[in-house]
Parts: C-alpha cells; sequence; structure tokens
C-alpha cells in the first residue's frame, strides 16, 4: 500500500475527530454540570489530607500536603474529565446490540474510529475540567512547591498517553464482549483498581513489593504517571514514565487488534 494510501486512511480518523469535537462544543454546558460532583469530591479530600497532615511540613510517603491534594486534584480531573466508561458502554452496545456488522464494513478500523471519535470527546471535557481544578487548587490548597512552566508541555504529553492507555484496554475488555455476554464485572473491577491504586493514593503509599508489581500494570501509566510529572517533576521519573507509557500503548494496541480480528472472524464463522 502506497504512503499516499496511509495519508488519505490517516485523514479519515481526523475528519471523525474534527466532527465529534464540534458536536461536543454545542454541550459544554452539560459537561459543566458535572463540576459540582468534582467539587465535592475534592473538598472531601481535601480536609481529610488537612486531618492527616499534622503539620504543614510533614512528608507522608514523600508527599508534602500541598503535593499530596495536588496529586489527588490531579488524578481525579484525569478521570472526571477523561470519562473512558463512554468508550466501553459503546463498543460492548454496538457488538450485543449488532450495529458491529455494519460498522465493521466502513471504510475505516472500527477500533481506530472508537478511539478517534473518544479523543474528540475529551477533548472538550478534560480541558474544562482542568480550569476547575487549576482554580479550586489555587484558591484553597496553593502552587505546586517547585511546578515550572518549562514542564507543562511533556506533562500535557504524558497526559495524553495515560488517558489513551486507559481507552485500549477499556476497549479490549468490551471486546469481549464478542464470546461472553457481559463484560461489566471485568471493567468494574479495572475501573476500581485504577480509581484505589494511582488514583485516590499514590504508588508510594503502598508497601514496596507492592509498588514494583504496580509499576508492571497500566496503573503506573494511567493517573499515576501524569500526576507525578505535575507534583514531582524530575528528568529521570520523566523518561521513566513516558518510556512504560510508550511500551504499554504499544502492547495494549498490538492486543485490542488481535481481540478484535479474532472477534470479527468468529462473527463471520458464525453468520453474523
Amino acid at each position: 500500500m502506497s504512503r499516499h494510501t496511509y495519508g488519505v486512511s490517516g485523514r479519515k480518523y481526523v475528519v471523525i475527530y474534527r466532527a465529534v469535537l464540534m458536536e461536543n462544543l454545542q454541550y459544554a454546558a452539560n459537561i459543566a454540570m458535572g463540576f459540582f460532583g468534582y467539587f465535592v469530591f475534592i473538598f472531601i479530600f481535601i480536609k481529610l489530607w488537612d486531618y492527616i497532615y499534622q503539620t504543614p511540613e510533614e512528608l507522608i510517603a514523600g508527599y508534602t500536603k500541598e503535593q499530596m491534594i495536588w496529586y489527588v486534584m490531579m488524578t481525579e480531573m484525569i478521570w472526571f474529565g477523561s470519562n473512558t466508561g463512554a468508550v466501553a458502554r459503546q463498543v460492548a452496545a454496538d457488538i450485543r446490540g449488532g450495529n458491529i456488522a455494519y460498522l465493521m464494513n466502513k471504510p475505516y478500523h472500527y477500533t481506530l474510529y472508537i478511539l478517534a471519535k473518544y479523543t474528540g470527546e475529551w477533548s472538550i471535557r478534560l480541558p474544562m475540567y482542568m480550569l476547575l481544578a487549576v482554580a479550586i487548587g489555587a484558591a484553597m490548597v496553593g502552587a505546586i512547591p517547585g511546578f515550572r512552566l518549562a514542564t507543562v508541555p511533556v506533562m500535557i504529553l504524558c497526559l495524553i498517553l495515560g488517558i489513551t492507555i486507559n481507552a485500549v484496554f477499556k476497549m479490549c475488555i468490551s471486546l469481549l464482549s464478542f464470546w461472553i455476554e457481559d463484560a461489566t464485572p471485568f471493567q468494574w473491577l479495572y475501573d476500581k483498581l485504577i480509581l484505589v491504586v494511582g488514583t485516590v493514593f499514590p504508588i508510594e503509599i503502598f508497601p514496596r513489593t507492592l509498588q514494583a508489581l504496580f509499576k508492571l500494570t497500566p496503573i503506573y501509566t494511567v493517573c499515576y504517571g501524569p500526576a507525578k510529572l505535575v507534583v514531582d517533576f524530575s528528568g529521570e521519573k520523566c523518561i521513566e514514565i513516558l518510556s512504560v507509557q510508550f511500551l504499554y500503548l504499544a502492547v495494549g494496541c498490538v492486543l485490542m487488534f488481535l481481540i478484535y480480528r479474532k472477534g470479527v472472524r468468529k462473527l463471520y464463522v458464525n453468520g453474523g
């Protein structure tokens, strides 16, 4: 296949992304309705860490009180702003409802179509939650100790990679609907693992043996990595997190394409 053909193929997903982006711009007010839930969640955690930290100078797992609160604010911003549950719900609904038989014959790869569509959705949601997080943090916590504006571009890259990795693995789980009736229990387990480990609490809170284990899972790349670089940036940590993210993105995509291909083949064999 020629380079030109690849270029045209790639532009299809850009068109999908732009269309969804413009569509979601019309519903920005609806997205803002979720701000209250985010604010309540963060307010509770600010009060919790205020109580846990005896003095402002105290360190817990290497984090100051300001760093710990900002860490939770960043991870919850990713959680609320990315809304990866939409990916899982759409893929599962397409497979169970039979719409997959129509979509897989379109002139694009179904999984890449879902990713492009999803990226258009969070491209509106996430910046809105980011502004909210910065406003709450500046008003209630103060500046992040040692934060440097020059590191923002690499933080954004890390954030995008983390969200994409999460979407890819969520899609892998939903694609199991080709074989099982409902993949929701697996989604629930995955979400709760991501939420408790690396979102609500940084990995350093846990015992060292578990820390080593968590670093071998997507948990390390989805929420922990981007938030860690925001509150405690270092060049060495940045290289480590980005390297793991690129590795997991590659592995996740290979797994996603493999599961999808086998699922489509099963659909054809069964006369779907």
